[in-house]
């Protein structure tokens, strides 16, 4: 019975994820600019983001989880300026091949900006602790073999989830052209600036 707490961490993990928001936008144009390895590595550091507000969750951390909801307001704010400033590169950046300076900095730098952004969205914690009680696990705290599978589960879900949309991205990468890869720069930082704006307008 203990593997069922790893399916229901797998189905949440990929169902938090799956919904395409800011960081859904960012690891589908970095597939697009830099290839699958990019849009991957982007998404894990969302994973691991997810992951750790998992474990204050499943393993009752509470004191964590009162200071990231009393800092919100202010971990909104810096995730909202963070999204402008990352809308508004994306926007005047130059598809990779039209420019020889345009390079892919790292995938080290791919994993901590969506691990930054994922952390600074506190209300996540209430999302698990809410469906971790609709689920019935709420009363695993303590129990840490269970909490250790449901949060390996959310993990190996959310991670799930960003190799299919990087490799299903990938398949079109070849068939976009240059401009319309321009175009396609323009679009998601305008999105990624819009989710910034509408953070910092709420704070």
């Amino acid at each position: 019975m203990a593997l069922g707490f790893l399916y229901k961490g797998l189905i949440l993990g990929f169902s938090i994820a799956a919904p395409v928001g800011p960081i859904g936008i960012l690891c589908i144009r970095k597939t697009l600019q830099f290839g699958r390895f990019s849009g991957f590595v982007s998404g894990i550091g969302a994973a691991f983001a997810d992951a750790l507000y998992a474990i204050v969750a499943a393993f009752g951390l509470t004191f964590i989880s009162h200071f990231l909801l009393s800092a919100q307001h202010w971990l909104k704010l810096l995730g909202g300026v963070f999204l402008i400033y990352l809308g508004w590169k994306t926007f005047f950046s130059k598809p990779a091949g039209e420019s020889s300076s345009v390079s892919h900095v790292s995938l080290f730098n791919d994993f901590v900006t969506t691990f930054f952004l994922t952390v600074a969205n506190p209300m996540t914690i209430l999302a698990f602790l809410a469906v971790f009680a609709g689920l019935g696990v709420s009363s695993i705290q303590g129990d840490y073999a269970q909490a250790t599978l449901l949060v390996l589960g959310v993990f190996l879900g959310s991670a799930f989830w960003w190799l299919i949309l990087s490799e299903g991205v990938t398949l079109f990468r070849k068939r976009i052209g240059e401009k319309v890869m321009s175009w396609i720069n323009k679009i998601a930082g305008l999105i990624i600036g819009t989710f910034g704006l509408i953070a910092c307008v709420s704070f």
